[in-house]
């Protein structure tokens, strides 16, 4: 039952990522037609998304802010202890950047949603969209930092705050938590227009991701392909699992931290890496593998927490 379980939260996301390989294994779509739904999907869905998440949310009923204060708080130690130990070992300025971006930038959007609602149905909802509001800004902002601070160009501060307050995603969110702050009111059609949008995201992006996946040459890359693939798939969900069960994390709170923890690299984290200079080689490859492996690791996570009682 449990491996079931299991099975059955991880198969409607690997299955859309398995539909997109097809597709472009058969020739059903190019590279560049990839490249321009990806700029449609970080530039147009995925704020959108977050904008209606958020501006449907009824923070009245959300009463886990001790989980808000955790993820929030535990997304910057990581980042600030990756982006001290990174460039001890890692010389080249612009695999630093991905590298620290991959490792400290999980796929919680897409991933965070689907497994919440297979394991706790829609009153799942409220916390999740709440943790979108707070955690999607705050991961633009440590990547933009890192990729901007670690690249061969020279770093321009006021170009790290323009990169952060025009991307597009953390605008959404913003605008989220505006309008109701505000008590601005959309009307009807026009909020089911946008939730109809964002509702495509999540499927098409997956769908996306997969067609991306291409297992060329990784030589040159190896070792800090492997670094990355094991901090943000086995040593980080471990430590930040472990400490989470012992603060007395459980249930949906400590499926929403696994999915924090424990989900691969951001799909959005590639076009990021090509906006910003970064090694896109390096990204490309850290968002392709850790989504394959993921496969196996998060279904070792999910199955061995409830084998375990906690969720």
């Amino acid at each position: 039952m449990v491996f079931y379980t299991a099975f059955s939260v991880l198969f409607p996301l690997f299955g859309k990522i398995a539909l997109g390989y097809t597709f472009r294994h058969f020739g059903l779509v190019k590279e560049e037609t990839l490249f321009e739904i990806n700029n449609i999907i970080f530039r147009v869905l995925l704020p959108t998304l977050v904008f209606i998440n958020i501006y449907q949310t009824d923070f009245s009923s959300v009463t886990s802010y001790s989980l808000l204060w955790y993820a929030a708080l535990s997304i910057m130690v990581i980042f600030v202890f990756f982006m001290v130990t990174i460039p001890l070992f890692v010389k080249k300025n612009s695999k630093r950047g991905v590298l620290i971006q991959a490792i400290t930038r999980s796929n919680f959007i897409f991933f965070g949603m689907p497994m919440a609602l297979a394991l706790y149905g829609k009153e799942s909802t409220g916390l999740v969209t709440l943790l979108i509001a707070i955690l999607t800004p705050l991961f633009n902002i440590n990547s933009i930092i890192a990729l901007e601070l670690f690249k061969d160009e020279k770093t321009h501060h006021l170009k790290i705050i323009k990169n952060i307050v025009t991307n597009p995603i953390i605008i959404g969110g913003v605008l989220g938590l505006l309008f109701p702050l505000l008590n601005i009111k959309l009307p009807i059609f026009f909020e089911k227009f946008l939730a109809d949008i964002a509702s495509i995201t999540t499927t098409l992006a997956l769908i996306v991701l997969g067609a991306y996946v291409t297992y060329s040459s990784v030589k040159e890359n190896f070792s800090l392909l492997l670094t990355g693939l094991l901090f943000r798939l086995i040593i980080v969900p471990f430590v930040g699992i472990t400490i989470s069960i012992l603060l007395g994390f459980r249930g949906l709170e400590l499926v929403l931290l696994l999915s924090i923890f424990a989900t691969p690299t951001a799909v959005n984290s590639f076009a990021l890496a090509q906006k910003l200079k970064g090694d896109v080689d390096l990204a490309g490859q850290l968002v392709v593998f850790s989504t394959t492996f993921s496969l196996i690791t998060l279904f070792f996570w999910i199955s061995s927490l409830m084998a375990l009682g906690y969720f």
